[in-house]
């Protein structure tokens, strides 16, 4: 027998070894120590290679070539035995550490929105369903944002209706928590080009003391619509078919003469109940002219309404609660009525 057979005789040896211990082995560690016996420093392979020199020259490229193959079966061996290996490791770890989510109905029932989230939602269906779209933007606003640009002028009396809170961001009374959600309708002006059909709601802020019918903290829906020939009509219209929307056919709703510094005619509307009462419900009017300059739309060309409203008192009106604290006050006995 040649030199060249002997060789290999000894690889196959080493070939039939990493099979039988690769079939084996159920872990990785002992996969690398055997891996590391049959080639590592001291192993057959790396005798072998040292032998090549020894052997004849027409066997020498044979041999190395034979080497090389040995060599690549056998790593083709442990690597696809340690991956499947890895993953059934892995498999078993995140069996032993997987969390029972599995809902389980609490005591006393389980969870529902919020009275005001649910009356968000209705509101936004229900304007959504007469063609709005629902814009958001920041709770901390610039002046202006907030008042400037809804002309509000500086030193204007109308300021001192909103009792701002003002935030200790760059100059003095120059960043404010939002008093009302106009801003947005402001920033949907200067990035949209009319017509606009947007409703906001979101959560607003004001230097009141709380009681039964006032919250520092309340939310507000409002509306926007800029478009050519839009009239007073129109947005008597609007407010018409959202209160019959909303509350059912049975109730409707007058508007009032009245004054905010962003539209011009404005007016209060209520709603009238089944029981003939009336409910003041919000503020409404047409957009001033110098709020459509603000957001870049000509006044001469475009014309349109804002409308804006509490969400609060109007949830807690159409469900006969008396005190806007209970909304927040987290008293399941409260709030599970809803």
């Amino acid at each position: 027998m040649s030199a060249l057979d002997t060789l290999r005789e000894r690889l196959d040896e080493v070939v039939a070894a990493a099979q039988t211990g690769v079939a084996e082995l159920g872990d990785v560690a002992g996969l690398d120590q055997l891996r590391n016996e049959l080639t590592g420093k001291d192993s057959v392979l790396v005798t072998a290679r040292r032998e090549i020199g020894s052997l004849a020259d027409g066997d020498k490229p044979a041999a190395g070539k034979l080497l090389g193959e040995i060599r690549a079966t056998i790593d083709g061996l442990f690597d696809a035995r340690r991956d499947e290996l890895r993953s059934v490791e892995l498999a078993g770890k995140l069996e032993a550490e997987r969390l029972d989510l599995t809902e389980v109905e609490p005591r006393g029932g389980v969870g529902h929105h919020h009275l005001v989230t649910q009356t968000i939602d209705e509101l936004i269906d229900v304007f959504v369903g007469m063609g709005f779209t629902v814009a958001e933007g920041p709770q901390i606003e610039t002046d202006w944002y907030n008042f400037e640009s809804l002309n509000f002028p500086p030193g204007h009396t109308a300021r001192d209706m909103q009792d701002t809170l003002y935030v200790e961001i760059g100059e003095a009374e120059s960043t404010v928590l939002r008093t009302h959600t106009s801003p947005v309708q402001m920033r949907v002006m200067e990035a949209s080009e009319p017509p606009i059909y947007i409703v906001a709601p979101g959560r607003v802020f004001r230097r009141d003391t709380a009681d039964a019918t006032h919250m520092p903290v309340f939310h507000q829906i409002e509306g926007l619509v800029v478009d050519r020939g839009i009239t007073f009509g129109d947005l008597a219209g609007t407010i018409e078919e959202f209160t019959k929307a909303y509350f059912g056919g049975d109730v409707t709703s007058r508007l009032r003469p009245s004054y905010f510094p962003f539209t011009e005619p404005s007016a209060e509307f209520d709603i009238r109940r089944a029981d003939g009462e009336w409910l003041e419900l919000g503020g409404c009017g047409m957009v001033h002219p110098n709020v459509l300059r603000n957001g870049g739309i000509d006044p001469e060309v475009y014309s349109g309404f804002a409308f804006g409203f509490g969400i609060d008192r109007m949830a807690i009106s159409r469900h006969g609660a008396d005190d806007l604290r209970d909304l927040f006050t987290n008293d399941v006995r409260f709030l599970t009525q809803f």
